[in-house]
This record gives structure tokens, C-alpha cells and sequence, in this order.
């Protein structure tokens, strides 16, 4: 074999490398967006695990609203069966949109208990009602910060996936965009609530 035989081999061997290293990147990308989610599904059922608590705990003292905490209930299985598909397959957009919106519902519902609470002098004073709250703003917190990671990663991998001469080669191995998980509440939800004494 000539020098330019040499240097063709050399040049394909440069580009089956450069592809290594491009696949290699997305899949580090890829996982470390996983990763992430897998931290938000950690938060997640620790929210809806106590959800069910905090239900038990109002129905003793909201006999009139048994509707509300039907609601908060169905809410709250429907956010779980939506974590559970996005479980799945982090990343995919039904899914992740559907995460969204379920959970966007759900800290809806969880508002009006709240906010239904705040009638029940009791209800309001009750150290394992007010102990569950505090949890499960805490865990609200934790939520949010493994929301912004995961989303982190994902805009991370998108731009690499995006990117020249990245792209080229996403496609063809099978690269596809990940969804951002969005906070879905309604313009009525967005407001700051209205404390009055």
C-alpha cells in the first residue's frame, strides 16, 4: 500500500473515531438527562405518597367537602400514572407534556385543599396537618430544583444533538429531541393567593 493509501486509511479511521466521539457524547448527554429525571420521580413520589396522608388527616375535620378531597385523590392518580408513563421513556414530548399538565392539575388541587383548610380553625392547627404541609413544601422545593436540572440536561443535549457536525450524525443513530418538562399552570394559577384575616 502507497502513502496515499495510508493517508485515506488514516483519514477513515480519523472519522470513524470523530463518530465514536460524537455518539459517545450523546449518550453521556442522554443519560445525565435520565438521570435527572430520575431525580424528579424521586421528589415526585414522595409528594404523592403523602398526599394520601394529608387527605386522611383533612377528612376528619372537611365532612361538607368530601368533593375537594375526591378531586385532590383523582388528581393525585392521575399524576402518578403520568409520572409512571414518563418513566418509561424520559424525555419523550406526549409524555413529558402530559407529566405537565397532570401535575400542573394536581398542585392546582392541592391549592383549593389548602386554601379550603384555611376555613377549619382545627383543621389549620392540627400538628400532623401542619407537619404534612411543611413536608410536602419542602418537597415542592426539591421538585422544583430537580425540574431546573433536569431541564438543564435536556437543553444541554438538545444543543449538542442540534449542533454542526453533531446533527449529522444524531440522526442516524437514532438521536431524538428530549422535551423540557414545562410548568403548566393557567394564568389563574400563577397568581400570588389572596391571604386575608
Amino acid at each position: 500500500m502507497g502513502i496515499g493509501g495510508w493517508i485515506f486509511l488514516g483519514i477513515i479511521v480519523a472519522v470513524a473515531l470523530w463518530a465514536v466521539a460524537i455518539y459517545n457524547g450523546l449518550v453521556a448527554l442522554r443519560n445525565r438527562f435520565k438521570n435527572a429525571f430520575a431525580q424528579i420521580d424521586v421528589q415526585l413520589k414522595r409528594r404523592y405518597d403523602l398526599i394520601p396522608n394529608l387527605v386522611e388527616i383533612a377528612k376528619g375535620y372537611i365532612k361538607h367537602e368530601r368533593e375537594t378531597l375526591e378531586a385532590v385523590i383523582k388528581a393525585r392518580n392521575v399524576a402518578l400514572a403520568a409520572v409512571q408513563a414518563a418513566r418509561a421513556n424520559p424525555g419523550n414530548p406526549a409524555a413529558m407534556q402530559q407529566l405537565g399538565q397532570a401535575d400542573g392539575a394536581l398542585t392546582g388541587m392541592l391549592g383549593r385543599l389548602f386554601a379550603l383548610a384555611e376555613a377549619y380553625p382545627d383543621l389549620k392547627a392540627n400538628q400532623n396537618m401542619l407537619a404534612l404541609q411543611e413536608e410536602l413544601t419542602s418537597t415542592e422545593n426539591k421538585v422544583a430544583f430537580s425540574r431546573q436540572a433536569y431541564n438543564d440536561s435536556v437543553m444541554e443535549y438538545n444543543t449538542k444533538r442540534e449542533s454542526f457536525p453533531d446533527n449529522i450524525f444524531a440522526g442516524a443513530f437514532g438521536f431524538g429531541p428530549a422535551e423540557l418538562l414545562a410548568a403548566t399552570e393557567s394564568a389563574e394559577e400563577r397568581k400570588a393567593p389572596q391571604v386575608k384575616f
